[in-house]
C-alpha cells in the first residue's frame, strides 16, 4: 500500500475524478486545509482518509497528510483534477526498487491552459536560483512527488507554505539523497486556481521559494 497525500481547499468537484484515477493499491488521504464547500465530507463519503488542517497552507496540508500517513513509501500530488492518479506508479516505482530517494514528477501540459505562462516563468527562475545554489538541475518542482515517509520526516522540513515543496528538494539534495525526475502529463485543473493559475498566487509562491533558498 502506498500512502497519496491530496491537499485540499474547496476542491469539492475534482474530488471524485482524482479519487477514482487513485491505481488499486494507492490509499489517498485527503488533507482538508479549511475548505468551505463541503470536500473533507465529500472525501470521506467516497472513501479516503480524510484529516482536517484548519491552519491554511500548502506545507501545512502537506505536512498533516505525511504524519498521518502509515505507508513506507508516500507520494503527494494536487487535488484539482491537473494530475492523474494512474501516473503515480511512474513516480513512486523508481522509489520501491531502491533507484531513487526522491522522483519528481516533470510537468508536460497537454493543454496551453493547463500551466499559464508566468506561473511556468515562476517556475524557471525559482529551479534556476536551485541549480546556481546547490547544483542540481531540475526541469520542474512538481506537485507529484514520492518518497519514504520516514525519510521526509526526517529531513525536519519547516515551511508549512508554497516553500515546502522546494525545502523539501533542498534539504534532500544536501543529505545526499538521489533525486530523479519523471514526465507526467498536466491537464488544465478543474475549476478556479488559488495558488499559481493567478498573477498574485505566483508571486506569492516564488517569494516563499525564494526565501527558503536564502
Amino acid at each position: 500500500m502506498i500512502d497519496v497525500v491530496l491537499p485540499v481547499l474547496d476542491e469539492r468537484d475534482a474530488i471524485p475524478g482524482v479519487l477514482a484515477s487513485l491505481p488499486d493499491g494507492y490509499h489517498p488521504i485527503v488533507v482538508d486545509n479549511d475548505s468551505t464547500d463541503g470536500s473533507g465530507p465529500l472525501a470521506y463519503e467516497l472513501g479516503a482518509t480524510v484529516v482536517r488542517e484548519p491552519h491554511r497552507g500548502f506545507g501545512s496540508a502537506c505536512f498533516a497528510g505525511l504524519t498521518a500517513a502509515t505507508a513506507e513509501v508516500v507520494s503527494f500530488m494536487d487535488c484539482d483534477g491537473s494530475l492523474d492518479g494512474g501516473d503515480l506508479p511512474g513516480v513512486t516505482d523508481p522509489v520501491l526498487r531502491g533507484d531513487a530517494d526522491l522522483v519528481l514528477g516533470a510537468r508536460r501540459p497537454t493543454d496551453a491552459r493547463a500551466w499559464p505562462l508566468h506561473a511556468r516563468v515562476g517556475n524557471r527562475v525559482v529551479t534556476r536560483v536551485l541549480a546556481a545554489r546547490t547544483g542540481l538541475r531540475l526541469e520542474d518542482l512538481g506537485p507529484m512527488r514520492a518518497a519514504k515517509r520516514q525519510a521526509v520526516l526526517d529531513l525536519g522540513i519547516e515551511d508549512r507554505r508554497f516553500g515546502w515543496t522546494l525545502e523539501m528538494v533542498v534539504r534532500a539534495t544536501r543529505r545526499g539523497w538521489r533525486i530523479a525526475e519523471v514526465p507526467v502529463p498536466y491537464e488544465p485543473r478543474t475549476g478556479r486556481s488559488k495558488v499559481t493559475g493567478t498573477l498574485l498566487g505566483t508571486a506569492r509562491t516564488v517569494r516563499d521559494m525564494t526565501r527558503t533558498l536564502t
